[in-house]
């Protein structure tokens, strides 16, 4: 497997959650509209324009699949995206995504799809850090000073928050190296692949992130979200253009 410059990332978007706190009666948070277009779309949009990004991977619940094609099937067409349903846990979807991936892709990365605020040189930086370590994620040290609470009302102790890191996407994985992991620990519970990657004795290289490449979690994320894209630089080309790329044609 290469992991020189010329290797190939495919990049599996996650969409498939229930989006439980987003607290919308019309859309699940990787859905709603952000700036004239859906979250998700601003989310892959980074990848689309990277020639190292040969495939991109959708994976939707089952339950959102006539919407989703009803409302995003001609883009999904014309982009050449790839849509997989997922299943009930992370773990599920991520591995429906995974059997999707190409064999002449090298590393899979695997983005939230309810991550908009994306910038080019972080996905360079993660990529870069993929290829020499094989595992790599992005993640920002904790600045806030932290409690833990037992019951919710009063403050059992404060901790230690000097070695502690609040993890991000995307993260990024030699394929073979998460092929393995699957097919060893896939059954076990895990809230991230890094950590499956962890349970699989890999060592996962930590990239410092940045606090703007927020997860859109409430409706009020939405408001922030929007200035933020404002704040961010406008993504390079690397791929031939696409027909959607002018954001007025999404909404």
């Amino acid at each position: 497997m290469s992991t020189s410059g010329n290797a190939k990332f495919s990049v599996v978007i996650a969409a498939a959650g229930q989006s439980t706190r987003f607290r919308d009666p019309n859309f699940k948070k990787p859905f709603a509209n952000l700036d004239g277009k859906a979250v998700w779309l601003h989310s892959v949009n980074p990848f689309l324009k990277r020639g190292d990004v040969p495939q991109v991977i959708m994976v939707i619940s089952p339950e959102d699949r006539e919407s989703f094609t009803i409302k995003f099937g001609a883009n999904v067409a014309v982009l050449g995206i790839d849509v997989v349903d997922g299943g009930t846990q992370r773990a599920d979807s991520v591995r429906n995504g995974l059997a999707k991936v190409r064999d002449d892709c090298d590393f899979v990365a695997i983005h939230d799809a309810a991550r908009p605020c994306l910038a080019d040189a972080w996905i360079e930086q993660v990529f870069a850090a993929a290829r020499i370590h094989r595992c790599a994620i992005l993640a920002i040290p904790l600045t806030s000073t932290l409690k833990r609470s037992g019951d919710g009302k009063r403050v059992d102790a404060t901790v230690d928050r000097g070695q502690l890191w609040m993890a991000q996407t995307p993260q990024v994985f030699e394929r073979r190296l998460l092929v393995d992991a699957f097919a060893k620990f896939g059954d076990s519970s895990f809230t991230d692949e890094a950590q499956l990657l962890e349970k699989a004795g890999e060592i996962v290289h930590i990239v410092e992130g940045s606090p703007l490449n927020i997860k859109i979690t409430s409706r009020q994320d939405l408001d922030l979200a929007s200035a933020i894209l404002k704040t961010l630089p406008q993504s390079r080309l690397d791929a031939p253009p696409h027909p959607f790329a002018d954001d007025r044609l999404w909404r």
